[in-house]
């Protein structure tokens, strides 16, 4: 029942995960930072979830042949490059934003080549972890990698609003800049065994199409895959409009922001260690279910909710189903996958979840937040994914027993 029994037992993991948590809070302000500036800059929520959008373009577009460089090449020295490409486009955007020459375009760019260092960056970093831990503990250090993630939403969208509003968004550039270094001194310190990288025996094409047979033809595999992109479409938007939410809704300001998100990470770190503790104790297929419903539930109540206080308690709720969902589905693919083409079913999972699900999804939310109003813009998503997981969880009831 520790949550942290996996970082007592791998070296490994325990010092990439220390490296990786410190560097994600410096993310997490940079991405509050961002969504601010793009309100700042246009006051419109279009543009907004453009510029929140335009960090997964990149995903959407490559990141299904970055799998097979995934699998075709060290997995190490890929995260170390792409971390340190990462602390470039940080010093970029410090720049802009404190000599006064940042404009919507110029945020729209850094973000596009953000999101390109990423779409080879996430898978991995995913596929790298179950060679810091092994497979008997890999959902325990996905749960432990999550809480992580989710220790930094708290922190880092917290820290951001206090720092916008007393040393203004280049601040949260500059310290995220800074806070790369943690990850790269982790992954220097990481000891693997020597693997050599084969370049595999067929075309990078020919390992592509290999990848995605796999994914359509293996059942459960494919249904979580479905399910992932119809939430990422519908239901994930919800944390683009939490800044027109915040300002608009509730009459907040850049700290209210930074509350709302910090409510999410909340939720969602508790989830994190909840898996971590019990991840042996309970059937993962049946937990996937449950929390997709409840995921759906809360965030309709929360389009309903004119009140901080409660809209702060109903996305606490939000972000522990979120992590539950995710963390699962991710366990679940990473098992279901045979060695050979982890990289590509992962690079799959961010394709529809951090790719195809954050581009269309905000522009869709986007557009319809100027007709109807945000809040009823993430009432409508959340029906149809409370509406689809109901049919799909009851048409393949086989993701139950996994």
């Amino acid at each position: 029942m520790n949550p942290f029994q996996v970082l007592l037992r791998h070296r490994n993991f325990r010092i990439f995960w220390l490296g990786q948590t410190t560097s994600l809070v410096g993310s997490w302000m940079q991405s509050t930072a961002q969504a601010w500036l793009a309100l700042e800059l246009t006051g419109d929520p279009f543009w907004v979830t453009l510029v929140y959008a335009s960090s997964s373009l990149p995903v959407a577009v490559i990141s299904l042949f970055a799998g097979v460089v995934v699998d075709r090449y060290d997995k190490l020295k890929l995260v170390t490059s792409a971390q340190s490409l990462l602390l470039v486009q940080a010093l970029l955007l410090w720049w802009f934003a404190s000599s006064g020459n940042v404009t919507i375009g110029w945020l729209i760019a850094l973000a596009l080549i953000g999101g390109a260092i990423n779409a080879v960056e996430i898978p991995a970093r995913q596929t790298l972890i179950i060679e810091l831990v092994g497979r008997d503990d890999l959902l325990d250090a996905i749960a432990l990698n999550s809480g992580g993630f989710n220790l930094a939403r708290i922190i880092g969208p917290t820290a951001a609003g206090i720092l916008i509003a007393t040393a203004g968004v280049e601040a949260c550039f500059a310290v995220n800049a800074a806070s790369y270094l943690a990850v790269l001194v982790g992954v220097a310190m990481v000891r693997l065994p020597q693997r050599l990288a084969t370049g595999g025996e067929h075309s990078p094409m020919v390992q592509l199409r290999e990848g995605l047979r796999f994914i359509r033809g293996h059942r459960e595999v494919w249904i979580i895959i479905r399910m992932i992109a119809v939430y990422g479409i519908f239901g994930a938007p919800y944390l683009a409009l939490l800044p027109v939410i915040a300002r608009d809704t509730l009459k907040g300001d850049a700290a209210a922001y930074g509350w709302l998100l910090c409510s999410v990470g909340i939720g969602a770190l508790a989830a994190a260690l909840a898996l971590a503790a019990m991840s042996r104790q309970v059937r993962r297929g049946r937990m996937f279910t449950y929390a997709a419903h409840v995921f759906s539930v809360g965030l309709i109540l929360f389009s309903f909710s004119r009140v901080f206080g409660l809209s702060v308690a109903l996305l606490v709720v939000v972000g522990f189903s979120m992590i539950v969902t995710n963390a699962v589905a991710n366990g679940l693919l990473q098992t279901l996958a045979p060695d050979a083409l982890r990289g590509r079913v992962m690079a799959a999972y961010a394709w529809v979840f951090v790719g195809v699900g954050p581009v269309i999804g905000p522009f869709l939310s986007g557009a319809l937040a100027r007709e109807i109003g945000a809040p009823a813009t993430i009432g409508v998503g959340a029906t149809i994914t409370l509406a689809y997981g109901v049919w799909a969880l009851a048409r393949y009831p086989e993701i139950r027993a996994l």
